[in-house]
């Protein structure tokens, strides 16, 4: 039975379409248009209580139960579990794999989300201080990366993992934060090797805002 993937067009929502295809699981797309509030109706709520997307529904949950799971972390690490791929054996690697993966969801993505909220607030002061404000954070947050990979092939060691799907589905707004990648060579080189990925380029290339069965 396919997963039902809840979603749309977002970085978060483009973590799941990445692993999912990554790792070869069947799934349909279910558009949830945050746009138009569709992530406040009372379904949406029963499996996504946070009113966030993405979520799934695994009809194959654990036992053979059905299973819905909300936040795009946990889906990740839900579905390594289910695979048993994109994470390290337990120990250390496996550990980096958590930190990073932390990482995205405390630092790299919200302050980068941060970043686009303010680039569309229309009084030009607050725009100012608030683009100004994260706009540094972003910065100094591929600092963190960079000096990772300096170090890395990818952010858990030296395979792919969940963590770096995370990462790279924020870093693929790079330009609509305003980060300039070649600043950031290590981050690059890993970047454009990740992107190159033939499943990778389909959950990228994957419509989300359509149903699809």
């Amino acid at each position: 039975m396919a997963i039902e993937l809840h979603t749309w067009d977002t970085p978060n929502g483009r973590k799941i379409s990445v692993a999912l295809e990554e790792m070869g699981l069947a799934y349909s797309i279910h558009p949830v248009d945050i746009s138009d509030g569709k992530q406040f109706e009372p379904a949406f709520l029963k499996i996504s209580p946070n009113n966030r997307i993405p979520a799934i529904v695994d009809s194959d949950g654990p036992g053979g139960k059905p299973i819905s799971v909300f936040e795009s972390g946990a889906i990740l690490l839900y579905l390594a579990e289910k695979t048993g791929e994109f994470q390290p054996p337990p120990g250390p690697a496996r550990v980096a794999m958590w930190e990073w993966l932390m990482w995205q969801m405390g630092g790299f993505g919200p302050m980068l989300g941060q970043v686009h909220h303010f680039l569309m607030v229309k009084d030009e002061a607050a725009k100012a201080y608030g683009f100004d404000r994260y706009h540094k954070e972003a910065l100094r947050l591929y600092g963190v990366a960079e000096k990772r990979l300096a170090q890395a092939e990818f952010f858990a060691g030296s395979d792919v993992s969940i963590a770096d799907f995370a990462i790279l589905c924020w870093a693929w707004r790079h330009e609509r934060h305003q980060v300039d990648l070649a600043k950031f060579p290590h981050f690059k080189t890993w970047y454009d090797g990740m992107m190159a990925r033939p499943a990778t380029k389909r959950g990228f290339e994957v419509d989300l805002k359509t149903a699809r069965r």
